[in-house]
């Protein structure tokens, strides 16, 4: 008797999930390595409160107790199953050195230690997960929902030694984790999204800092850490209020107020404007990124065109690195770029898709085009010569001229470099016009590299307001 066909989803991107959801050992992997733990210290589950659930669920299992802050979401899972006997695990909130870490685990011992990291990335302490192979009664809880910008999927983990996991894993129930969650949680962790993971995470901890030296000249500021702060104003219906009405959201939690820290300056203005504190009205910084998957390439690239720090480029290959790093230093604009490709086949993917991912965070970060130059023109190189012209017309029309004797400089294919200025026009939405000349292929390339970021230098240099345009518009 033949099989049936596979069920057909009916709702769009529903592909494979037709399937119930498979053991998540390659996401417990990838975060073995985020953590610095082996894999089988590492059980994924549905954010950090699915993992306090599990412990409460054990203790009730085992007839025993919780001990926890009288916070949330302690408290919710505290009245949701009630103490029967001593304490079987002790939840610890605090970040604390690890000489207090390892006392306190011995001190509560037989019973579990649960320290819970969801913030622990905004910090600089050491985490707790470096004394998990030494402390058998230790649980460390860890959350992507934060640091990682998933706060909607749910993803986290419990990191503690095989056979303490063994007892969590128990009271898990069936299929846990859902696929969609797992695919969205190995995509935030994969090595091309690292070098924009640490900088929203450096973002928002200068964001803290100047929303709390700010927020401290009107009310008590308590210290912490992460993406919220705890402040105690004198009248806490009116601050809702106020916040509410600058589209700012905020959480009450025992008569104190929990402030949302954004990694978007403007947003961390308006919870300024709100308590009546100006903030001045500087033009919004213009920031473009470009998430790029394919079968080949996995490429995440920011650029921050008012500001020219920092430049962080990390493709696999070094020649392009350094080109690239050429155009954002002579551009004077901040550019950070990660790529994973199939460099065991071939540099030409790797090379191709950052142009485009490039060109394409360029596109956003110049918007409308308000008050920019728009024309860009150079640049000589020893012996070279390489004439950039550029229009940010919005129209692409990419044009190169030049040819090169030597093959490879590095890993790098000197016959891709008419396909990087090709890419970057196509998708940055500009004529680039390229003529070069020389002896020297390397010299050659640079200029060509370094003149492409002299002229865009100064074709999106802000001079007005204004479109630079007579029809108004590009």
């Amino acid at each position: 008797m033949s099989l049936p066909a596979p069920f057909t989803p009916l709702i769009s991107g529903a592909e494979g999930l037709d399937a119930y959801p498979s053991n998540p050992a390659a996401l417990a992997g990838r975060m073995a390595e985020i953590y610095g733990v082996s894999a089988d210290q590492v059980l994924p589950v549905r954010g950090l409160t699915h993992a306090l659930e599990l412990v409460w669920r054990l203790a009730l299992r085992d007839g025993g107790s919780v001990e926890a802050p009288k916070a949330e979401p302690y408290s919710r899972l505290q009245a949701i199953y009630p103490a029967k006997g001593e304490a079987v695990a002790v939840i610890a909130r605090a970040i604390g050195s690890l000489e207090a870490i390892t006392e306190m685990a011995a001190r509560v011992a037989p019973a579990l230690l649960v320290v819970d990291e969801g913030v622990v990335e905004f910090s600089d302490a050491t985490s707790a997960a470096t004394l998990i192979k030494d402390v058998p009664n230790l649980i460390v809880l860890r959350s992507l929902s934060l640091a990682y910008g998933l706060a909607g999927a749910r993803v986290g983990a419990a990191l503690a030694q095989p056979q303490t996991l063994e007892r969590l894993a128990s009271v898990l129930e069936p299929y846990a984790l859902p696929s969609p969650l797992v695919k969205m949680a190995q995509q935030a962790l994969d090595p091309s999204r690292m070098l924009e993971s640490a900088e929203r995470i450096a973002t928002v901890r200068r964001e803290r800092e100047r929303l709390v030296r700010e927020l401290s000249r009107l009310m008590p500021v308590d210290q912490g850490i992460g993406p919220i702060i705890i402040t105690r104003p004198e009248n806490l219906e009116a601050a809702l209020g106020q916040l509410k009405a600058f589209g700012i959201s905020a959480d009450v939690s025992e008569e104190r107020l929990r402030l949302p820290v954004s990694v978007k300056t403007e947003v961390n203005d308006r919870l300024l404007a709100a308590f009546g504190m100006s903030v001045g009205k500087a033009r919004a910084p213009r920031i473009g990124q470009s998430v790029r998957d394919t079968k080949e390439t996995r490429i995440v690239c920011a650029v921050n065109l008012d500001e020219a720090a920092p430049v962080k480029i990390e493709t696999g290959v070094g020649f392009f690195d350094h080109m690239l790093e050429q155009i954002a230093a002579h551009g004077g604009f901040s550019m950070r770029l990660k790529c994973e490709g199939d460099l065991h086949t071939d540099p030409h993917h790797t090379i191709e898709d950052c142009a485009i991912a490039l060109g394409q965070a360029l596109k956003q970060a110049l918007g409308e085009r308000k008050g920019i130059q728009r024309y860009g023109f150079v640049l000589p190189m020893d012996e070279a010569n390489a004439v950039v012209s550029i229009d940010l017309s919005g129209r692409p029309f990419p044009v190169f001229e030049g040819t090169f004797e030597t093959p490879y400089l590095g890993d790098y294919r000197t016959d891709m470099t008419a396909h990087v200025f090709r890419s970057l026009a196509e998708h940055l939405g500009a004529a680039v016009h390229i003529t070069v000349t020389g002896t020297d292929d390397h010299h050659k390339t640079e200029a060509c590299y370094k003149g492409f970021g002299r002229a865009l230098r100064q074709a999106i240099k802000v001079e007005g307001d204004a479109i630079p345009s007579t029809k108004g518009v590009l």
